[in-house]
């Protein structure tokens, strides 16, 4: 998904220049796009700048999904910056570029982007950029629709949904999807949900009197 891939900087750097060198600009807009998520943590004016230049590189030709993918990153790389009005630009960019998709052959490497895959992105953007009102609907939405089974990115999106419950004043709801995350993220191979939920576990903590809170940070412990 969108937003939760690291790569590492060297080969996307080493992949942008193959891919430019072969005259392939949906690959070189890609390198790009991952060289933004990478900078973009570090230095945010420099992620926005190359995702920037990673949509400017695919042009209007790319295939519908290439260009709904690339404005997916640029929209991340903006609501990290804290730039509510430019990524919502590139949100609504990569939706006009999936409404056009239809039956034309695309990359498979775009294959898993879809209508879905932009709502939980656009609920990840509208929580790092603290509007819940925007960020909880889609969010429940989409998160309602997707399979359990997919049970490390579902673990890692309901994070974002915690995250927008507790800015929201909603405590019990941000500690009930804590809970639900926690349990999805149990004896998945991989870090990055616990990782993702520790900082909202923190978080939830000034509220420890609350039963709901207890419980999700009893279990927290105790997993």
């Amino acid at each position: 998904m969108c937003g939760t891939a690291r790569g590492d900087s060297g080969g996307d750097r080493e992949s942008h220049s193959a891919a430019t060198e072969a005259g392939d600009t949906d690959l070189a807009g890609n390198a790009l796009a991952f060289l933004a998520y990478q900078a973009v943590s570090g230095d945010q004016k420099a992620g926005v700048e190359i995702a920037a230049q990673s949509c400017a590189t695919i042009g209007p030709d790319a295939p519908a999904g290439v260009r709904a993918l690339l404005h997916e990153r640029l929209a991340w790389a903006c609501a990290v910056a804290g730039l509510a009005t430019e990524c919502e630009r590139a949100l609504a960019a990569a939706g006009t570029a999936l409404a056009t998709v239809g039956d034309a052959s695309q990359p498979d490497w775009v294959s898993w982007v879809d209508t879905t895959e932009l709502q939980i992105l656009t609920g990840r953007c509208w929580t790092e950029l603290r509007r819940p009102p925007r960020a909880v609907p889609v969010l429940e939405t989409a998160l309602a629709a997707y399979d359990d089974t997919n049970a490390r990115d579902k673990a890692l999106y309901l994070s974002w949904l915690g995250d927008s419950y507790l800015t929201a004043g909603e405590v019990e709801q941000a500690a009930t999807t804590a809970n639900r995350a926690l349990d999805l993220a149990e004896g998945v191979a991989s870090v990055r949900p616990r990782a993702r939920l520790t900082p909202l576990l923190k978080r939830l903590d000034a509220h420890r009197g609350l039963p709901a809170v207890h419980a999700v940070l009893e279990k927290a412990v105790a997993v």
